[in-house]
Order: C-alpha cells, then structure tokens, then sequence
C-alpha cells in the first residue's frame, strides 16, 4: 500500500534510517566492547604470565606467587572467576613441586606445548567441564637460552560473556524505545513543518478563474515554504493579470465586432423596408462592404496577434532593404498626409538590410505612420528616419501631435487601448495598430520604444537586428 501523506513518508523514511544507523551503532559498541574485553584479558595474562616467568626462572625449586587472586587483581583491576596458574616442564607434566593447586586444571595442548619449546607464547580458548571456557596463555620460560619450564595462565571467560549479554539487554530494551519515542518525535515535526502547506492547500481551493484575487499567506521566514508560496503568489498574480487582459481583450473584441455589425446590420435592414432605386440599393452595398472591410481588418488582427501569442506566427524570412521600404511606405502615405494637412519629410536615411517578413514589417511601417498622421493636427510635420549603428538599425517616426503623458506610455502597446484623445476622435480605429506593429517587431528580434511629450508630440523607435552597409546618406 503506498503511503500518500508526505509527513507520513517522511516519518516513515526517518525512523527507518535511524533504525539502520541506532543497528549499526550498537553493532559498533558491541564490537568495540568485545574488543576491549578481550585486549584487557590478554593484557592481564600477559602481565600474569611475565611476572610468574621470572620468579620460575629465578627460584625453580619453589614456584610462586602463592596469591593468585591478588596478582590478576594487580593486572585486571579486579579478581576473576577461577584464576588458573600452572607450571609444567618441557615434557608437558606439570610441575609437582609448586605449593598448592589451581582451582581449575587445564589441560596442556600439544600446540602450546610445541610453540613453546620454540620459544613462542601461545594464546587460546579452551572449553572447560564448566558452562563457560577458558582464557588461556602458554609462555615458556627461558634461562641460559634454553626452555626449562612452561607457564600457563588462565581464566573464566564468564565475566566477560555476562558483561556482553548485559549490554546486549541493554542495546535491547532502549534502541527500541528510543527509537519510539525519535519516531514519534519525528511525526510531530512533520506535522508542524508541513502545516504551512495544509493552509497553502485550502488558500489554493479557494482560488478559481472566478476569484484569483485570493493570495497564499508567507510566514516571512525566508525557507522553502515561504520561497513556494511567494512563487505561487507571483504566479497567481500573473494569471490574474492574465485572466483579466482576457476579459478585456474579449469584451473589446466583442464591443468592436458589435459597432460594425450593428450598423451593418441596421443599413440592410432599413434598405429592405421598401423598394429602392438601383442608386440607392448600391449604396447601401457600398456602405455594407465598407463594413465588411472593418470586421475583416479587425479579424485578420486578432487573428495575427493570436498567432504570435502562440509563438506561431509565419514570418518569409528574405532580405530587405530597410530605406527602400521606408520610402516605399512613405509615399503610400503622403496622399493621407496631404488629405490632413500634415506635412510627411524624410531624416537621416541610413541604408540597413534586416532578415525579416516584407509584407509583416510593411504592416508594422504603415500602422506607425497612420497613427503619426491620424493624431497630427493639420500644419503639424511626421518625420521618417533610419539609422544604422553598429549591428542594430532604428526606424524612427517622429510627429507633432498630441503627444502622451508617462501613463499612456505604458499601456500603449495594450490591444484595444486607445488614448484619451484618440477615443474621442472619430473613426479612430479598434487600437490594435501598435498591439500588431509590436508583436512584428518582437517576431524580429527586435522592440519598439515610445518617448512622447503631451502636446508637443511623440517618437517612435523600431529597433532590430540588421546590416549596416557604408554610404552617402539621402534626405529629401
């Protein structure tokens, strides 16, 4: 069954890695102390064994020390359980003149016996008749370079065997309950460093396409939790922006489809109402295929600006010469110009060649320079420039109308705005000029950027990627 709740997982994952690593600590102490009793027993033989050694070799009629019990006190610190300390000779008899006798008789194995007549101490473990088994050191005793005597010493592995299972019962009975109790502790952690995200849960069900004003709460701690809930916030307040240029975007669409269709429809309707002359029913045609015309410019700019929303938008990449299709454009628009007064001269004109679309960048040009002219009281000056600097050519369309404040800047470039003056002028357009020219100018790598002056007029600068070719500048 697989565990769905993180805290649990979490948990879960914890006590199990503090289970291998309490496992392996103890495996560790327990190796350590196993270690450790067994050095001190052979140290302590070792000690034993050299001290009886000496006094054998020294006084072999008469071997001591008679208390063995205080001499393994000496060397282990305390007095074990059957102390053995024997003597035998080179034949692997024991030693009939020693006083008295060990407690426990060990027997002489013939490979302690033979290392020793080479002169080699000899360390085993030996089963006894008893429950537990012997610590035994065979050491031979040298004197004139010759072994004469053998000294054993031995000693119950009991201790050391209780001493192990009482720390076995120990690691037993706490690893468990410290595990517990780390287990549990480990829950309760969870549950509170997870908390932030239970509320972050019921904020976001909260939250719809309807209500995306709702933000998560951020504790303000700076950690992951915070981090995520900040970056939903930014998200959701994307959306929100997003969802709400939707709304806007489709209620303008919609309000600009209704005005032609309306009065298309009202035209008709009035035309069919009595029997009209040929004259007057080509008017009304006349009248209705100006609409016709207003709804399919409106369409084929939604259209493109979707497209390029997309990333979609089909550019036929060629090279174009940016000076002549700014004169080309230009004189298309000097008739317009002249219709308003408004007087159209050329700047600098830098020859430039970009890799772009013709038709989309001569979209771009004509929606720049019909709103130059369009918002340009009648004496006013459009002025088109071009200049190359380095890798990068700016088309520049200057005029002397209206102008914008610093707010109108900023929105400009937002479809279906219209500035104040421009809404109250009429046949002033759906505004989605600039929406288009932008995203065409943004299909080519490049921008468009706006400096305006309220009532003294605007500059608009189209900037992009081009080659710059040395030659004689023409202005006209």
């Amino acid at each position: 069954m697989r565990i769905r709740s993180i805290g649990a997982r979490l948990t879960f994952w914890y006590a199990g890695i503090l289970c291998v690593t309490l496992l392996f600590l103890g495996s560790a102490a327990y190796g350590l102390l196993a270690y450790s009793l067994s050095h001190d027993i052979d140290a302590a033989l070792d000690g034993v064994a050299t001290v009886s050694a000496e006094q054998a070799r020294a006084q072999r009629s008469t071997f001591l020390p008679r208390d063995v019990d205080e001499l393994f006190r000496h060397y282990l610190g305390f007095s074990p359980l059957n102390p053995s300390l024997e003597l035998f000779d080179t034949q692997g008899r024991p030693d009939l003149n020693r006083p008295g006798s060990p407690a426990v008789k060990l027997p002489l194995s013939p490979t302690a016996l033979k290392n020793a007549l080479r002169g080699v101490s000899t360390f085993e473990t030996i089963e006894s008749t008893g429950s537990y088994p012997f610590r035994v050191l065979t050491r031979p005793v040298i004197k004139g370079g010759r072994v004469i005597n053998l000294v054993q010493v031995g000693i119950s592995l009991e201790n050391v065997f209780k001493t192990q299972r009482r720390f076995l019962l120990i690691m037993g009975a706490v690893l468990p309950l410290g595990l517990v109790l780390a287990t549990m502790g480990g829950w309760v952690l969870a549950r509170r460093a997870l908390k932030p995200v239970d509320r972050m849960t019921q904020a976001a069900r909260r939250i719809s396409g309807e209500y995306l004003a709702g933000r998560l709460q951020e504790t303000g701690t700076g950690d992951e939790l915070d981090r995520l809930a900040k970056t939903l916030n930014d998200m959701l307040g994307r959306l929100d922006d997003s969802f709400r240029q939707t709304r806007q975007f489709s209620a303008d669409a919609a309000h600009e489809l209704q005005t032609p269709l309306t009065i298309l429809k009202g035209e008709i309707e009035v035309a069919l109402r009595a029997p009209r002359s040929p004259e007057e029913y080509r008017g009304v045609l006349n009248s209705s295929l100006e609409e016709i015309d207003r709804i399919s410019s409106l369409v084929e700019g939604l259209l493109l600006l979707a497209r390029a929303d997309r990333g979609v938008l089909r550019l036929d990449l060629r090279p174009v010469k940016l000076q002549e299709l700014l004169k080309e454009v230009g004189e298309q628009m000097r008739r317009l110009a002249e219709n308003q007064a408004v007087n159209l001269n050329y700047g600098l004109v830098e020859p430039a060649s970009i890799q772009g679309d013709r038709e989309h960048f001569k979209r771009l040009l004509l929606n720049l320079i019909d709103n130059a002219i369009k918002y340009t009281p009648a004496g006013g000056r459009v002025t088109l420039s071009l200049r190359c600097d380095g890798k990068r050519a700016q088309v520049g369309i200057s005029d002397t109308g209206m102008g914008l404040s610093q707010d109108e800047q900023e929105q400009i470039f937002n479809r279906f705005y219209r500035a104040a003056e421009a809404r109250s002028q009429r046949g002033g357009g759906a505004g989605l000029g600039l929406s288009i020219a932008q995203s065409i100018a943004v299909a080519h790598g490049g921008r468009i950027e706006v400096e305006s002056t309220p009532g003294q007029g605007s500059t608009f600068t189209v900037s992009l990627p081009a080659e710059c070719t040395p030659s004689v500048s023409s202005t006209s």
